[in-house]
């Protein structure tokens, strides 16, 4: 019971120093709201993205197509080199000889086509088709250098992939997560900074009340607790309008954009549970800010 009194008797002091605080209380949350709205952001982008990505890495192969004259004997040596590159995904490597990929294309084609009526002729003394491999990689940023590392195996005729995708897409995503990050980490500080400041003045406020706590005998954490309390209600006061706009504002750009991000290319992940879930990592982040900015606050101007 006594432990219960004790923190409610805190609580009801963090409520008061904010209020007693207000300008700098505002300010502190003012801050956490845009630092928490611009990580919210962040995240969903990042996650998003990222999404896209494993979604990529999934569908995007590389074909390495053999020489026609190539024997049995050579494309099975062929296949022995591409299953030591470390890129590549032995399980999910396919081949396809000359007449799989005729009988292929023909039930693609249109049967009064030319290209049916071409593949049609061949027979296996005629085709002039290339076997070829077909290669999954995990890591689609290694893409270049594991087309660089097919090209080398003797044999292999030609290698083509989407070059497109690893040297404009995959890095502009690169920078974008890394600039976005570096800005969130300084709104983070500038809230940190804030809310020091605004725990700073509650301490001097409370200046006399702490000395007699402190000849009373309380304890080094009782006399603590308001304090973080104070700084762990900022944190989630400042975190309400992002949790708020990250629900229904990706709600809403999911319906406006008919689930598809920046392009028709990259499909969005669905709003519920993903939304909640953000929102959930926002009021954390904004709890440990506050807790973080007042704890240190304390420890470094009460001395005890």
């Amino acid at each position: 019971m006594k432990a219960i009194r004790i923190f409610r008797r805190n609580i009801a002091h963090a409520v008061k120093s904010i209020f007693r605080n207000f300008s700098l209380s505002i300010a502190s949350v003012i801050c956490t709201t845009i630092t928490l709205t611009i990580v919210s952001l962040a995240i969903l982008a990042s996650v998003n993205i990222n999404n896209f990505t494993k979604d990529l890495e999934g569908t995007l192969t590389i074909i390495a197509y053999v020489d026609k004259d190539a024997t049995n004997d050579e494309i099975n040596s062929i296949k022995s080199k591409i299953l030591e590159i470390r890129n590549i995904k032995s399980d999910e490597l396919i081949f396809k000889d000359k007449e799989t990929i005729r009988q292929e294309t023909m039930e693609k084609s249109d049967k009064n086509s030319s290209i049916y009526a071409i593949m049609n002729t061949l027979n296996e003394s005629n085709n002039f088709l290339q076997p070829e491999f077909i290669v999954a990689v995990k890591n689609i940023e290694n893409l270049e250098d594991t087309a660089q590392s097919l090209k080398s195996i003797d044999k292999i005729a030609e290698v083509q992939y989407s070059e497109s995708v690893v040297e404009k897409m995959v890095p502009t995503f690169n920078i974008i997560q890394k600039v976005t990050l570096a800005i969130i980490v300084g709104l983070i500080c500038v809230t940190i900074f804030l809310i020091c400041n605004t725990i700073k003045l509650t301490i001097f406020a409370r200046k006399n009340e702490i000395e007699i706590m402190r000849l009373v005998g309380t304890s080094n954490f009782v006399i603590k607790l308001p304090f973080v309390i104070e700084g762990l209600f900022l944190g989630i006061i400042g975190s309400i309008i992002p949790v708020i706009a990250t629900i229904w504002g990706y709600i809403i750009a999911y319906d406006k954009l008919e689930g598809y991000f920046l392009t028709n290319f990259i499909k969005m992940i669905e709003p519920l549970p993903f939304s909640l879930y953000v929102s959930g990592i926002l009021v954390i982040i904004g709890a440990i800010v506050g807790m973080f900015g007042s704890y240190t606050t304390v420890r470094r101007h009460l001395k005890i």
